[in-house]
């Protein structure tokens, strides 16, 4: 990864946002992002070879692996992590959109010309919708993947022990997940942080809209 790019990246979102949403940033970026990078794909890393059924049939432990677990933690949580900061990426967007514009105005007209744009980075107009939209848009995603997680993962805990029945399997077999508590530990850590990240997207669409 190019650091020095991805910095840039942070201190344009940072300085277009609110002060909540420097906190969510922050929360996004120390409590998750970092979390996923350094210790979250590690403990995903054995998943499957891990996964131990009592049976030798053949096929029989690859498909209750992908009937308990369809997804991945780690894929969904790339994902949501993908979408849910694309918005912040749009409103660097639309401000850059904004100062080229007032740069080919002033280019044209001179600098006596009237200014399209006194101040682009200021969240009015056509700026403020993308800012409450992307917010609205962040908070939705975080609901979704909670949704998902908890249609695939009961309660958003891995059991210790589950018991398959499908075929090829020659009867009921138990199968065991390796290291259940650590995996249920980071992921109840990323839940919750999914949603101090939703309530934060929330109260900045709401003091948003009260300051206009």
């Amino acid at each position: 990864m190019n650091w020095s790019v991805f910095e840039g990246l942070l201190s344009g979102v940072n300085k277009y946002s609110t002060a909540f949403g420097r906190i969510w940033l922050s929360i996004v970026f120390i409590f998750r992002l970092l979390v996923y990078v350094v210790a979250a794909e590690r403990v995903w890393s054995d998943d499957h070879k891990d996964f131990d059924c009592n049976t030798r049939q053949p096929g029989c432990t690859n498909v209750c692996f992908d009937f308990f677990f369809p997804v991945s933690h780690i894929r969904l949580w790339a994902l949501q992590l993908i979408l849910v900061t694309c918005p912040s990426l749009l409103v660097i967007m639309h401000v850059a959109y904004r100062k080229a514009k007032e740069q080919r105005h002033r280019a044209a007209g001179g600098d006596s010309c009237r200014h399209v744009y006194i101040s682009p980075g200021k969240k009015r107009g056509g700026l403020w919708w993308t800012y409450l939209l992307s917010l609205i848009f962040k908070a939705g995603v975080d609901v979704v993947f909670l949704y998902i997680f908890y249609r695939f993962y009961r309660n958003y805990t891995l059991p210790r022990l589950v018991k398959c029945e499908l075929s090829p399997c020659p009867n009921v077999v138990d199968c065991f997940i390796s290291r259940p508590t650590e995996k249920t530990i980071f992921t109840l850590f990323m839940v919750v942080t999914a949603c101090i990240c939703v309530v934060l997207s929330l109260i900045e669409a709401t003091y948003l809209i009260g300051k206009r």
